[in-house]
């Protein structure tokens, strides 16, 4: 199909897809919401009647439903993901001036609460096919002041976990794991004989409910597991002001929780999610399939130790202009974005922390490759088709 005439073709075949297919989303919360519809207006509505908006029976069973689907002794509900990750290092004791380690190729929350708590982020690169954090230059890295590590389970599956359990035990390390992005996968660790949940392996685990989430709720709320019954102590004592009995305060602690309404909300989605994330790796498959022998497209390489829910789908570019991919995708209407397009080492609030550019090389190089496609529980086939086949035109001009 070459010339005027594969020009014709192709407008045509757009122009059909465009008139009789479902616009195509990021992510499709209405018509996930939909589906599950009759179950979330019963509950909403339950509770409104009740009028328990704080605390209250789901949060107290999404709690015990949430640690029995992980494996994992404590479930602490909190207001958001970033809550989890700050509370989590209060918790381990961090002193302004101790190091926590972490990755640069990040959404910025990691970063920010080091910062906020007047700690000190020692950004470590990621390892080139999984884009999780890089062990052999986390070891580097260590000092004195070295506190925790926190490895984050990017675009839906875990970090080397052996190999950061290892090197924690190695140098007295707290390990925070940042599960936002892979609640539900799935490691085979050598330190079990069964597949460990994410967020379930160090000391403390923390995740989002973040609407866009694989279990996403519909406003904000997160979530801190362990299996340490201090830790666990500790961590309910500070989201909750830092007391342990109503109005005696041992600690200085936030305001952090999980109100009911969402509580339910991911309660029916939680029943969902081995389906939801099923749906999510056979769209990972498709792409995976369509792309395979192109070889501007390097498409998303799983870890064999952990299984991947792709919370997103990213793919590195190899010689296309992806400003230019990105303009013809939107126009084709076929959404698509980077995560993340300037790495947190690089970003002008942390200049104070004297990073430059060059620094993290490889880092840096991704941020200017990566490209995340439309990856959902409600694609459907006519838009995999043309997400596929607009992408495969524009590297065929």
């Amino acid at each position: 199909m070459t010339g005027k005439s594969g020009h014709i073709k192709r407008y045509l075949r757009t122009s059909f897809f465009l008139a009789h297919m479902k616009p195509i989303q990021l992510v499709d919360l209405k018509t996930q919401y939909h589906k599950i519809k009759p179950e979330v207006d019963e509950a909403i509505m339950g509770i409104l009647e009740d009028s328990a908006f704080i605390g209250g029976e789901h949060v107290r069973l999404f709690t015990r439903e949430l640690e029995a689907y992980l494996g994992v002794k404590h479930v602490i509900p909190c207001a958001n993901g970033t809550d989890a990750l700050q509370i989590a290092l209060m918790a381990i004791g961090c002193k302004p001036g101790d190091e926590v380690l972490t990755p640069s190729f990040t959404y910025i929350a990691t970063c920010e609460v080091i910062g906020l708590l007047g700690l000190v982020p020692v950004f470590v690169e990621v390892d080139a096919d999984t884009f999780t954090l890089d062990v052999q230059d986390a070891i580097s890295k260590i000092t004195s002041k070295t506190k925790a590590i926190v490895p984050v389970h990017l675009y839906g599956q875990c970090a080397d976990m052996d190999a950061i359990t290892d090197l924690a035990a190695e140098h007295n390390l707290y390990i925070i794991e940042d599960t936002a992005q892979a609640i539900g996968a799935k490691y085979k660790s050598k330190h079990s004989d069964k597949p460990e949940s994410a967020g379930c392996i160090g000391h403390i685990g923390t995740t989002s409910f973040f609407p866009s989430k694989n279990l996403g709720c519909y406003g904000d709320g997160g979530a801190i597991m362990t299996n340490d019954n201090t830790l666990a102590a500790k961590i309910r004592m500070i989201a909750n002001h830092g007391q342990s009995e109503r109005y005696y305060h041992d600690i200085i602690g936030v305001n952090s929780r999980l109100d009911n309404i969402q509580a339910a909300v991911l309660r029916i989605k939680l029943r969902r999610l081995d389906e939801y994330e099923a749906s999510r790796q056979s769209v990972a498959q498709f792409y995976d399939k369509a792309f395979k022998d192109i070889n501007e497209i390097e498409t998303p390489v799983s870890s064999p130790s952990s299984s991947h829910v792709y919370h997103q789908y990213t793919m590195k570019l190899q010689g296309i202009d992806r400003t230019k991919l990105q303009e013809h995708l939107s126009d084709l209407g076929i959404p698509s974005n980077i995560y993340y397009p300037v790495p947190a080492h690089l970003q002008k609030g942390y200049e104070e922390y004297g990073y430059v550019k060059g620094d993290l090389q490889l880092t840096e190089s991704l941020c200017e490759k990566v490209l995340s496609l439309p990856i959902h529980t409600e694609l459907e086939n006519d838009q995999l088709n043309h997400i596929v086949n607009s992408i495969k035109d524009f590297i065929k001009k």
